[in-house]
């Protein structure tokens, strides 16, 4: 019997040659040694991996739930599970992670930003009503997009 096909395992690499302009969404693991002029998204559930290696350029964000750096990002990281700031790694950007690991050399020009990991997960806006009343319950407030933190 066939096993059925993962994504997990899969690794795409773009290369020192290849310029990409536009968004990528991927699962799996990224490698980009080359340069891309877009925004990187993953799953935030997923076991997904982007590497920026030292001739790698990113001029975007990356949302993805494990990122190592070691080559240039301009742009906001968005971390859910583990970042990795290698010794080359230059960041031009706010950095929001919920564990990191800065080896000595990486630099940051931005804000580190420290997240728990039901803060990163984003908020489902309820669609439920309540019976009416004169005062809006929860429910209405919600499905109105106020959310109370």
């Amino acid at each position: 019997m066939k096993k059925p096909f993962s994504t997990e395992n899969i690794t795409t690499l773009v290369s020192k040659a290849t310029e990409i302009t536009g968004d990528l969404h991927f699962s799996g693991v990224l490698e980009v040694e080359g340069k891309i002029r877009g925004n990187i998204y993953a799953d935030d559930d997923s076991s997904a991996e982007v590497r920026i290696r030292e001739s790698g350029l990113l001029q975007g964000e990356i949302k993805v739930p494990v990122v190592i750096i070691n080559g240039l990002v301009e742009g906001d990281i968005h971390s859910t599970q583990h970042l990795e700031l290698a010794a080359k790694a230059r960041v031009v950007g706010n950095v929001y992670y919920h564990l990191i690991e800065m080896v000595m050399g990486s630099e940051v020009n931005g804000s580190l930003c420290h997240r728990s990991s039901a803060e990163m997960k984003p908020r489902q806006i309820g669609v439920a009503k309540a019976a009416a009343t004169d005062k809006p319950s929860e429910a209405e407030i919600v499905d109105k997009g106020y959310v109370n933190s």
